[in-house]
Formats: structure tokens, C-alpha cells, sequence
């Protein structure tokens, strides 16, 4: 099994300071880099990114947070970079999602023209940990569209933040459904 590693959105408006925080998305950057730093055994590690252009209706002044959301990862400002305390250099690409619509699964995201998907595939990838922000909305819809690809899907709970426990708990529930793998809890801030 060759088996990659996702890392999903782990952005500076997603971690405390940022314009949509979710609690312990810094400690989440930190154990992720620590995960890393040593002989990890994934063949690939890959990161996803919100990255809005002009996403249409997925911005509101009075946001719902379920459909609509206050301004985050917009192109050109610091919110939308990786957090500084998630190490770059294991990543072997970025791909950006969302620069003109609502984008939650990393598979809609492209590095240059190549989708998550296809990358994966074309380097023998069959097998996927993903980790990452929000548990409950970015990381359910990447790991939902890696078992849906067909790829052995597993989500690192540890390595993962969510915004409430009551939508994380309903999204760990649809994914054991689907399929994927859960190991470990998610980070409590």
C-alpha cells in the first residue's frame, strides 16, 4: 500500500488570530510538524488550501456558518497562508480550493491543473491519512471525496480540530458510515 498524507487547511484564518479560528487549530499545526520532523513512512504529503478569490455567496456580513461565513483565506492576505508553525518542507505540493465558490473537500483543489485525485493517483497512491481543520467541515469532506476517489481513507482524530463538538461528533458518525478509518480524538482546545 503506498499511502500519502493530507493535510487539510491548516491556515492562519483557521488558527487562533484568524478570522475564522477554530480552537487548538495551533497546537493541530505544531503536532502535525512534530509528526513529520521524523522517518514518518508516508511515500507523499500534500496540503490543502481555502483560497478565495471571489467565492460568491460563501461570504456574508451576517453569516449562518453553515452555508455562509465571515471573509477568511482571501488571495493576497496573510490569513490565507499556511500557519507558520506547520513546517513546509515535507510538503510535497499545495493545492488551492475555492478561489470562486464554497470548496470543503481538498479533492476540488488544484496544484497548477492537476486535481488531488489525479496527482495522487498518477504517483501510486492507494491510501490516504488525512489530518487537519475543521473535523467537522474541511477534513469530513476531504476524507467523504477520498473514499468516494476510492482510496483507503483514514482520519488522524489527533491531529485534527473541530469548531463544535455537536457538528464533529455528527461528522465522525457520517464518516465511520462511509468507511474511514477514525484512530485517536480530536484535539479539545
Amino acid at each position: 500500500m503506498t499511502r500519502a498524507l493530507i493535510v487539510v487547511d491548516v491556515q492562519n484564518d483557521f488558527c487562533e488570530g484568524g478570522s475564522l479560528a477554530v480552537a487548538g487549530g495551533t497546537a493541530v499545526a505544531g503536532a502535525i510538524t512534530e509528526l513529520l520532523s521524523g522517518s514518518h513512512g508516508y511515500a507523499h504529503v500534500v496540503a490543502t488550501r481555502d483560497h478565495h478569490i471571489d467565492p460568491g455567496h460563501h461570504f456574508a456580513e451576517q453569516p449562518d456558518f453553515l452555508e455562509t461565513w465571515p471573509a477568511h483565506c482571501v488571495v493576497g492576505t496573510g490569513g490565507v497562508e499556511l500557519h507558520p508553525a506547520l513546517d513546509r518542507e515535507p510538503l510535497d505540493a499545495v493545492f488551492d480550493k475555492g478561489e470562486y465558490a464554497a470548496a470543503y473537500s481538498g479533492f476540488e483543489g488544484r496544484a497548477g491543473d492537476v486535481p488531488l485525485a489525479e496527482w495522487l493517483r498518477e504517483r501510486g497512491v492507494d491510501a490516504v491519512d488525512v489530518v487537519g481543520i475543521a473535523t467537522d467541515h474541511c477534513v469530513q469532506a476531504t476524507a467523504l471525496d477520498a473514499v468516494g476517489n476510492g482510496f483507503s481513507t483514514r482520519v488522524l482524530l489527533n491531529l485534527t480540530a473541530g469548531v463544535s463538538e455537536a457538528s464533529t461528533e455528527a461528522a465522525l458518525e457520517q464518516l465511520r458510515t462511509a468507511g474511514v478509518q477514525l484512530e485517536g480524538s480530536v484535539h479539545r482546545a
